[in-house]
This record gives C-alpha cells, sequence and structure tokens, in this order.
C-alpha cells in the first residue's frame, strides 16, 4: 500500500459554484437546444439546395448532412410531423413557412458566429466549422455580444 505523501494537493471546490437550480435551468436549456439542432441543420440544408436546384431531394440532404437516406426519410418524417417541411415520398422536399423561418434564423445565427471567430482571427474553414456547433447553443445574448465585438473590429 502506498503512503499518502504529506504535501499532496487537496481536491479544490471550484470557487463560485453555481446553486443547483441554476445548473438545472442551464441543462435544460442545453437539451432543448439539441433537440432541435437536426432540425436546424436539415432546414437550413433543404433551403440552401431549393436554392441551388429548385427542389431538395433526399439523396441530396443525405450527402450534404453526411448521413444515410434512411436517416434522411426518417427525419424529414418527423420535420413533416412538426410542420417544418412538405414531403410525399420519392418526392421533393419543401420548406413549410415556419421551416423557412427557421432556416432564415439558423442561418443568421451561423453567419454571426461565423464573423465573431473571423474577428478574433480564426481562419475562414476552421470558423464555418465551429460556427456549426456554436451557432445552435448560444444564448440570443451572447449572440448578441458577439455580433457587437464582431462589429467593433471591423
Amino acid at each position: 500500500m502506498a503512503r499518502r505523501s504529506k504535501t499532496a494537493p487537496a481536491v479544490r471546490k471550484p470557487a463560485a459554484a453555481r446553486p443547483a437550480e441554476v445548473q438545472a435551468s442551464a441543462l435544460r436549456r442545453t437539451r432543448r437546444e439539441h433537440a432541435t439542432e437536426t432540425a436546424k441543420d436539415y432546414v437550413e440544408a433543404i433551403a440552401d439546395i431549393t436554392a441551388l436546384h429548385g427542389e431538395a431531394r433526399a439523396v441530396e440532404l443525405a450527402r450534404r448532412l453526411g448521413v444515410t437516406h434512411v436517416t434522411v426519410v426518417r427525419t424529414v418524417a418527423r420535420l413533416q410531423r412538426d410542420g417544418y417541411v412538405s414531403a410525399k415520398p420519392y418526392r421533393s422536399i419543401f420548406l413549410t413557412e415556419k421551416g423557412s423561418r427557421l432556416a432564415e434564423e439558423s442561418r443568421q445565427r451561423h453567419e454571426v458566429v461565423v464573423a465573431f471567430l473571423r474577428s478574433l482571427g480564426v481562419p475562414e474553414e476552421i470558423a464555418q466549422t465551429d460556427a456549426e456547433g456554436i451557432e445552435h447553443h448560444v444564448s440570443p445574448e451572447t449572440l448578441a455580444a458577439f455580433k457587437r465585438c464582431a462589429a467593433s473590429r471591423r
């Protein structure tokens, strides 16, 4: 059995631990954002593909999102149930008004995060990649701060 050193560092507690209810609220928000993350990615991709080709098809969505055709079909069915898209089997997928609003909101959030990261000197390609995750999880207040910061650095 090894002897414990008399000078071993003690385990430190965080300086300002958050109250349980504050942490629980933050974690609930994160779970909600995770739940809508896929919908946001899909409607944004559908909007982009439709702008390029006039319509979006499952095979193109699968290619663009890096998922299988089966995954696209299942997710589109959920998006249709939630009112974001209209689709029929083996046909094109179109955004509803609700889906178009979500796609535009997602695009704007993405652009703000990219602009902020670029203002910090992050290369374009990395900023685009990092924004894909960040855009879903920042609060409106943080997003506004990103926007102000990016604008002040121009």
